[in-house]
């Protein structure tokens, strides 16, 4: 190459980069806040458990299948969602969204009866069905493939930065409000606190998304044409023969391949998720802000060592060992938590170890079946590789719950969950042997 032609082609790829940098400034800061408080809205339980059940004299079978039948309807809605909002925008459809399922979030503060509690998880949870693959196909028809690795993984930086910040938050409500302020338990007014905020960004959301960069009036036209130019070699690179229709998406077997690698993903984030809280106060802490603070430090090392992988699957243009790595490390963790449980430094230690592999095997995935898919068939694909993922949402803390009543510790479970990762990523290495950023 000559002199003049690479100095082209930086001032090309500076360009682009300049582009991207200015679109990510854009779009990315509002849907990470909105995807802190769905995932906040949908994970609180962990703290409120902590007050919930003695003040409802709820067991742990029932809040287990509580936390888990909210996937349920996750499940049930997800594909449908997701069409819909290819069909009315994603404007309209995620700020509808969020105002409805942060308005189920927030009544969670009247239950009395499982009853109650199993049929409020399970409609916020068709309430919030369509919004994560959404936004994952929203941000490919923005983002060429080569840039998704750290475009996904600071998006879902969310998941770790809400654990980061909602934890600490969650325990101080506990406590502050444990003489029933207002009328309200701690835990009533964590619901209140956490699901009002939804509702609000659910309304902005309707002023400040545009439905794509057609006619995103903010981008030059300079700047829309190097998106159009990314998205067409895009569209050039992806498989001649996926099939765009929702028949050939359920009839596709990687589709449900990526689904199992995912759901081991997710078995072992929502393990995380849902039980941290509790396994640390296990290990001696007793008090609520405590267990908050100490719930922090796993998913503050989880949210830099997120951006650093992110950065670096992008950087060498390689996905499979950047997914499987982390997935091992999740597996890693749980075992390790288990098997020194006496030792509560070693054991918070695992359970770091295991939340940053299991929360960054999410955003090292979503790049493979993206680059994957025609943009046909992501709407459905996508949303059904989400959905079966989520079921580990309900089978997941249940199983914790069950086997917790059933034998009095959570290490059985764990030691399944683990296991369930490890087949994972033997998966994953079998799926990613071929893939090309």
């Amino acid at each position: 190459m000559s002199h003049s032609a690479a100095a082209t082609q930086t001032i090309d790829t500076d360009g682009k980069n300049a582009v991207y940098k200015r679109i990510t400034l854009r779009l990315i800061p509002f849907i990470f806040i909105c995807y802190l408080f769905n995932y906040l809205d949908r994970v609180n339980v962990g703290f409120a458990k902590l007050q919930m059940l003695d003040a409802l004299k709820f067991s742990e079978t029932v809040y287990g299948l509580g936390a888990g039948i909210f996937f349920i309807g996750y499940v049930l809605c997800g594909v449908p969602s997701n069409l819909a909002l290819t069909k009315f925008g994603p404007r309209r459809w995620i700020a509808l969204m969020m105002i409805t399922w942060g308005t189920l979030s927030t009544c969670l503060l009247f239950v009395t009866t499982p009853t109650e509690f199993y049929t409020l998880r399970l409609f916020t949870g068709a309430a919030e069905a369509g919004f994560f693959p959404g936004v994952v196909l929203y941000l490919s028809q923005w983002f060429p493939t080569f840039r998704r690795g750290r475009i996904m993984a600071l998006f879902m930086s969310a998941i770790p930065v809400s654990g980061l910040l909602g934890s600490p938050f969650s325990g101080w409500i506990l406590n502050h409000f444990a003489a029933g302020q207002g009328g309200l338990a701690g835990w009533q007014w964590m619901f209140l606190l956490q699901g009002i905020p939804t509702v609000i960004l659910g309304a902005l959301a309707w002023f400040l998304l545009s439905d794509s960069f057609a006619n995103a009036k903010w981008l030059t036209p300079h700047e829309r044409a190097v998106l159009e130019a990314d998205q067409a070699e895009d569209l050039a690179n992806k498989p001649k023969s996926t099939s765009d229709s929702l028949l050939a998406v359920f009839k596709n077997p990687a589709i449900w391949a990526f689904g199992l690698i995912y759901f081991c993903i997710q078995s072992g984030v929502y393990a995380i998720n849902f039980w941290l809280p509790s396994i640390i106060k296990n290990l001696g802490f007793s008090d609520n802000l405590v267990i908050g603070w100490l719930s922090a430090i796993p998913y503050l090392l989880a949210a830099v060592f997120m951006l650093l992988v992110g950065r670096s699957a992008d950087l060498r243009k390689e996905r499979r060992w950047h997914l499987v790595v982390p997935m091992l490390m999740g597996a890693i963790g749980l075992l390790i938590a288990v098997n020194f449980a006496a030792n509560p430094a070693i054991a918070i230690l695992g359970l770091t170890i295991a939340t940053m592999g299991a929360l960054t095997g999410l955003p090292m995935f979503w790049p493979v079946p993206t680059a994957m898919l025609s943009a046909g068939a992501a709407a459905g694909g996508l949303a059904l590789i989400n959905s079966m993922g989520q079921m580990a949402g309900f089978l997941s803390p249940y199983l914790v719950g069950w086997v917790k009543d059933s034998t009095g510790s959570t290490d059985v479970a764990l030691y399944l969950l683990a296991a369930v990762i490890v087949g994972g990523s033997l998966l994953a290495l079998r799926m990613t042997r071929t893939l090309r950023a």
